[in-house]
């Protein structure tokens, strides 16, 4: 049966501006009330009065309010993907740190009104951006100053020296420099080109400071280099921990304002010579080699990314956690993060040791728990990440803006040598958490914990934005025995459309299941993904079932800049089998400004909604009990590898999961990931043979599946089976099998590779 699809029916992408920069006449403005998808986390719709003016589009609750200057919100149309779907009538801008999706149902002829107007204003503004690019960075379009920006375009600059002095304006325009400055007198064109590149490099200095405090996991900045400046002279603020951070932005502050009163007084002499030492002072001052922080700061400096990750991370596989919906206006909540290291041995826990962990539960060559030998195990990869500059994800991802990327190919490039059901494993990294939940008679505390542990879970995906894990196929398993830590856990894809996989994770201390699907979209700046599924815990002590929810992931800039990962949303845990408490985690959406980046605070509260705990933290670095600065360390992520950056930003214990020790292996079904071909040469730096391999593998795949609807059939699961709420549990039979009569005797496994 042939079905037509209307072009009405799928979102389009509005192109920009074609061609070399000019002339291009303002359009006029458009205001009016459109429908706004509501802020996470509120469901919905709401009306909002829209004014776009210059390419950029303002919004508040109503036209008074946007006419005294209360703006909700404000949007860049020239830097932001601009897509469309006439059936829905729908219009959805993606920026850099957020979606907006709106809506115009009244009538056709509004909304094609508007879509003309934004198409025009977006080329506008987007010519503004190519003929004046220094300007794009130095301030928000909500900030812009109209008597410069009038000026700029209205003034013909008779000179260099003229036009030199406008950028300078420009560059304080935030500061309210007045336009005079074209009046200063006794300075030369090349005085004036000196200041701007020292000004230009300052403000670029801050933008990154911004990009800091927004993501931790930029990477290390250098500015441009400019006249006197060498190498040496670069800061690198990704290095840097809280209280340097602080004491940067102390120093950029005194030498803004010394620059700028010196400016605007006219001594371009101070300007040309001590602007730059002053500036190469302030960068040697908060040099990160700087031992002046306390103790506790250290653990919880950032690390620095690498520039050269990976293009693209596809969401469909895993939660790479965040969202994409956007913050309105609101007060900025500051985040403490001195708070006290002291742990104690009753109440608190923390991870010190890191990487050496793995050999500290049994010595090398001990036997586990199957009775295989455990040999020490790898510290770093075959071979670091290859380079995906040659990948064009915009050729691939271009005409899939508001789709379900879970059936778009994708090149090997863009992989991790790690699938989903290795990712699944991951989250059980911190089960020692679990460990002492067991242990702990206070009800309220053992919440604690296993709100810990479910935050935990997201740790090490701080570092992986840049590449996306493989797709299971179906049938597919693993299996990690750690005796170190004492838990077996089993994981199989149990249904390919759509993509689900189920996990089981034993202990003497807890048990652990959950299966998860992902529904995900691409914006065109950035990708949000949904899980869908509930994850459980059982602690055999108490009898205690724990069930909770996965929060929303989104990963902003996939395609250009510095591409970070978001978690946000409430984690709901209850206890099924006593009411005496419940918890609630935030997982605190990003502001621009602000270190409410990675944020979580949650609650533990009794059965009358009283609060009995608080704790706080941020999920990539730890999590701490109490009040500040008396709180109590509950958790803290391990330290990473040395050159993580260079390995796919995995931990320690990332880098063992696809290990394939020889002693193990004659005891692995033939199912298992570690026998997965592609993923092996992605693993060992084969590019080529990698993604040969992966299309043999996915075409094995769609040969069985044909097969099997041919003659009628449906696949089952071979070590889990579906309970009467529709969720996958363990058939508990996996570890019988592989110890009596072993899988290597079995002939009735599937050729997956």
């Amino acid at each position: 049966v042939c079905v037509r699809v209307s072009l009405s029916d799928s979102w389009e992408i509005i192109e920009g501006l074609k061609g070399n920069p000019g002339n291009i006449q303002e359009p006029e403005k458009q205001e009016g009330f459109l429908l706004k998808r509501r802020k996470w986390p509120m469901k919905g719709w709401h009306k909002r009065y829209f004014l776009l003016e210059k390419g950029i589009l303002k919004y508040s609750k109503c036209r008074a309010d946007l006419r005294k200057g209360k703006l909700h919100g404000c949007i860049d149309v020239g830097l932001s993907v601009m897509s469309i779907k006439k059936k829905t009538k729908a219009i959805d801008l993606d920026a850099n740190n957020n979606i907006y999706h709106l809506k115009e149902v009244k009538s056709q002829e509004l909304f094609d009104d508007w879509v003309s107007k934004l198409r025009h204003h977006r080329v506008f503004r987007q010519n503004e951006i190519a003929m004046y690019p220094h300007e794009r960075h130095l301030f928000h379009p909500s900030h812009l100053s109209p008597n410069l920006n009038d000026s700029m375009r209205q003034v013909h600059f008779s000179s260099d020296r003229d036009m030199s002095l406008y950028r300078l304006a420009l560059t304080f325009s935030n500061s309210r420099l007045s336009p005079s400055l074209i009046h200063v007198p006794h300075c030369s064109l090349s005085d004036l080109k000196d200041c701007e590149s020292y000004l230009l490099e300052l403000n670029l200095l801050l933008k990154s400071m911004e990009v800091l405090h927004r993501t931790s996991s930029a990477p290390a900045i250098s500015p441009p280099s400019s006249a006197g400046h060498g190498p040496q002279d670069r800061l690198w603020l990704g290095e840097l921990g809280v209280f340097e951070r602080e004491r940067v932005c102390g120093a950029c502050d005194v030498f803004h304002n010394t620059a700028r009163v010196n400016l605007i007084s006219g001594d371009c002499l101070y300007t040309k010579h001590d602007m730059g030492t002053d500036l190469k002072l302030c960068c040697q001052s908060t040099s990160p080699t700087n031992q002046g922080l306390p103790d506790g700061s250290r653990q919880l400096v950032h690390q620095a990314s690498n520039e050269s990750m990976s293009e693209f991370f596809d969401a469909q596989e895993y939660q790479l956690t965040s969202s994409s919906s956007e913050n309105e206006a609101s007060d900025d909540d500051s985040y403490i993060s001195d708070v006290s290291d002291s742990v104690s041995m009753d109440t608190g826990y923390s991870n010190e040791g890191g990487s050496e962990r793995h050999d500290s539960g049994m010595p090398c060559g001990c036997s586990g728990g199957s009775g295989v030998q455990v040999a020490c195990r790898r510290t770093t990869l075959p071979s670091p990440q290859p380079s995906s500059s040659s990948v064009s994800l915009w050729n691939i991802l271009k005409n899939n803006i508001g789709k379900d990327l879970s059936k778009v190919a994708m090149p090997v490039h863009l992989n991790e040598p790690l699938n989903t059901l290795q990712r699944l494993c991951e989250e059980v990294e911190y089960s020692e958490l679990l460990d002492t939940a067991n242990h702990t008679q206070d009800p309220y505390q053992r919440m604690v914990y296993v709100a810990t542990f479910a935050v935990s879970a997201y740790a090490s995906s701080y570092h992986r934005a840049g590449s996306k894990p493989f797709n299971p196929v179906l049938g597919e398993t693993y299996e990690c025995d750690r005796p170190d830590k004492g838990f077996r856990f089993i994981a199989e894809q149990v249904s390919h459309h759509p993509p689900v996989s189920a996990c089981h994770c034993d202990s003497h201390n807890f048990t652990f299941w959950q299966d998860v699907q992902w529904k995900n979209k691409f914006w065109g700046k950035s990708m949000e993904i949904v899980p869908m599924g509930t994850t459980h815990v059982t602690l055999p002590g108490f009898g205690d079932h724990y069930e909770w929810n996965k929060v929303t992931s989104c990963i902003h800039n996939i395609l250009s800049g510095q591409r970070w990962i978001e978690h946000y949303g409430e984690m709901s845990i209850k206890n099924t089998s006593s009411d005496a408490c419940q918890c609630t985690v935030t997982f605190v959406k990003a502001k621009s400004w602000s270190s409410t980046v990675n944020k979580i605070e949650g609650v533990v509260t009794d059965s009358g909604g009283r609060v009995i705990h608080s704790f706080f933290g941020k999920w990539h670095e730890g999590v701490y009990q109490g009040d500040t600065p008396s709180a109590i360390c509950i958790w803290r992520a391990n330290p990473m590898p040395v050159d993580q950056d260079q390995y796919y930003g995995f931990t320690q214990f990332g880098v063992e999961l696809n290990e394939l020790d020889a002693a193990l292996k004659p005891f692995l079904p033939p199912t298992d990931t570690r026998f997965r071909l592609d993923q092996r040469c992605l693993e060992e730096g084969n590019i080529e043979g990698a993604e040969e391999q992966k299309q043999r593998i996915e075409l094995l795949q769609r040969e069985r599946r044909k097969v099997l609807e041919e003659n009628n059939m449906t696949h089952k699961p071979r070590f889990f089976k579906k309970s009467k709420d529709d969720t996958w549990l363990s058939s508990n039979t996996y570890w019988e099998q592989r110890k009596d009569p072993g899988f290597s005797s079995r002939e009735d496994f599937p050729v997956l590779w």
